[in-house]
């Protein structure tokens, strides 16, 4: 018997790889398949099954590539409704994968449908449990993302709490736990940055799993402090419960090289964005006009989901030289796969060309200082409890998840500074408030961990409600 986790870091996505007797399951793959596929090409095996732990909000998954490219069945919990061929377990049904078994135990309260598939081994113990969504290292999944006509997160968090007790908790303490995601995952509220667990370490540690919570305890632990989902998070489930457009399709259409004049033709359509992924450094000092930076160097594609929202969105591309295609894989992992195609040189054939060229303001917290005594507009764009934890004394919260909401507090004419943690998100505000016509933005380089390190007065306290 073999596991492996597959986990990609950008998106906080464990996927997984189970190997027995030359049988394999894969169990919520992402879109792009063929590692799974060299896998067990290398382990002499055949992928027999693709399990899915429910409807993906915060990814698209690889489940009908992967059944198209290797005849493998795709497999969901039970009250999952599809609308492409599909096997729809029953609660408690028992799979061969060679010598081992997986069991499909139905645990509806992250969604209706969500499934956790236990793993037993050669000897028919309990050995792991995939838990999807349903039960995280530290943390269990929202209840927010199912709520559908009368089915409050209420009532949601109570089948959870209920799920979690009969079919999770029951399991012997040294069953493994085999998330879906990690720290970084807008799935859950507080995920640890261990990405697998036993039963008996979570009874220990985890909130939501103590022994003497009430279920009405545990439905306002979990429902407390949560944040709007992300906008996308609706689409990438509709896009896993009917279909998708093939990836490698997907790919060919967005590397599509565009001469300067293919590029300003597509781009005369307000609908179209400019998504330069270059680092944040080189896009300070010089970037085309009315672009939207979210750099590949961090967590890329959850940003472009939150940030530009509808899938559909067309977009043209500036990269790095090479890397088009793993850009829009990226972009396809969360959905948005209307890519008109990639700037051919990228920025270096604008800049050449003799085109309008747009910069970024930045200074180093040095230099913040100095100023920041002659009372300078600060505006901190990290989550809200990053800035509780400690901020720049009288500066304000403007989470860069939602700045939109915060558009009308930033000066249109006096200078004002913008931070992050570490210098990435804060570029990414400083380039939306700029095609917004805010052109009197100074980045803030290094962030607040360069902050700290200044004599600049900080403090604690509450976030700015929205």
């Amino acid at each position: 018997m073999k596991i492996e986790q597959i986990y990609t870091k950008c998106l906080s996505q464990g996927a997984y790889y189970i190997e027995s007797n030359g049988e394999v399951a894969i169990i919520d793959p992402l879109r792009e398949v063929d590692s799974y596929i060299r896998k067990a090409q290398e382990d002499n095996a055949k992928i027999k099954y693709i399990f899915e732990t429910h409807f993906h909000a915060d990814f698209v998954s690889g489940h009908l590539t992967l059944a198209e490219k290797t005849g493998a069945e795709i497999v969901y919990g039970p009250l999952a409704n599809t609308e492409f061929k599909s096997y729809i377990a029953k609660d408690k049904e028992v799979f061969k994968i060679g010598a081992v078994e997986i069991v499909a135990l139905h645990t509806p309260g992250h969604t209706m449908e969500s499934t956790t598939y236990l793993l037993r081994n050669t000897s028919g113990k309990d050995y792991a449990i995939f838990s999807g969504d349903t039960l995280f290292i530290g943390d269990v999944g929202r209840p927010d993302l199912a709520q559908k006509g009368e089915v409050t997160q209420e009532d949601l968090a109570g089948y959870l709490f209920d799920s979690l007790r009969t079919k999770i908790m029951t399991l012997n303490d040294d069953v493994i736990v085999y998330p879906a995601h990690g720290a970084g995952s807008a799935c859950g509220k507080n995920l640890s940055k261990e990405t697998t667990s036993t039963i008996g370490a979570q009874k220990k540690t985890n909130y939501a799993l103590r022994a003497d919570m009430t279920k009405q305890e545990f439905i306002k632990e979990v429902t407390e402090g949560l944040l709007p989902p992300p906008d996308y998070f609706p689409l990438n489930v509709q896009l896993n419960r009917k279909g998708y457009e093939a990836i490698d399709t997907i790919i060919e259409k967005g590397k599509r090289e565009l001469s300067i004049e293919e590029f300003e033709q597509l781009t005369r359509d307000e609908k179209t964005i400019i998504l330069d992924v270059r680092h944040q450094f080189d896009f300070i000092n010089g970037f085309i006009p009315k672009s939207l930076f979210i750099g590949l160097n961090g967590t890329f594609a959850p940003w472009v989901g939150a940030i530009i929202k509808d899938v559909t969105t067309p977009l043209v591309l500036i990269t790095p030289e090479g890397k088009e295609e793993e850009t829009i894989i990226r972009l396809s992992r969360v959905g948005f796969d209307n890519i008109k195609g990639c700037l051919k040189g990228g920025f270096e054939t604008w800049k050449r060309a003799g085109k309008k060229v747009d910069t970024l303001a930045s200074v180093s917290a040095t230099e913040l200082e100095k100023d920041s005594e002659n009372k300078s507009v600060i505006f901190d764009t990290r989550k809200p409890g990053e800035y509780e934890n400690e901020h720049i004394k009288d500066v304000k919260n403007t989470p860069l998840d939602y700045l939109n909401d915060y558009i009308s507090m930033f000066p249109k004419e006096k200078k004002f500074y913008i931070h992050c943690a570490g210098g990435y998100r804060s570029v990414i505000a400083a380039s939306i408030l700029k095609t917004k016509g805010f052109h009197n933005v100074v980045d803030v380089a290094g962030g607040y961990n360069a902050i700290k390190k200044t004599r600049i007065e900080r403090t604690k306290s509450t976030c700015l409600s929205r």
